[in-house]
């Protein structure tokens, strides 16, 4: 795929066709990360976060001795299978 780096208000931005879009996996709304390496620039997903905390992050943050116990929730309200 061609095209050309277009003015977009203040800004400079690149159309991106659906096929190319969908072909990596992202669509409208995705976040990218942008990198230029060698001379190229370089478009690749993002690492998104949703609201204010990582969970990898926090789980790295509880000490080795935290041991939950299961949690017994009662009998089944339904058809529920266990």
């Amino acid at each position: 795929m061609k095209t050309r780096i277009r003015k977009w208000g203040n800004s400079q931005g690149l159309r991106l066709l659906r096929y190319v879009l969908r072909k990596a996996h992202s669509s409208v709304g995705h976040q990218v990360e942008i990198v230029s390496r060698d001379g190229a620039i370089v478009v690749r997903p993002g690492r998104e976060v949703r609201g204010k905390h990582d969970l990898k992050q926090l789980v790295s943050r509880m000490p080795h001795s935290c041991r939950t116990a299961e949690e017994d929730w009662g009998g089944t309200a339904g058809r529920e299978v266990w």
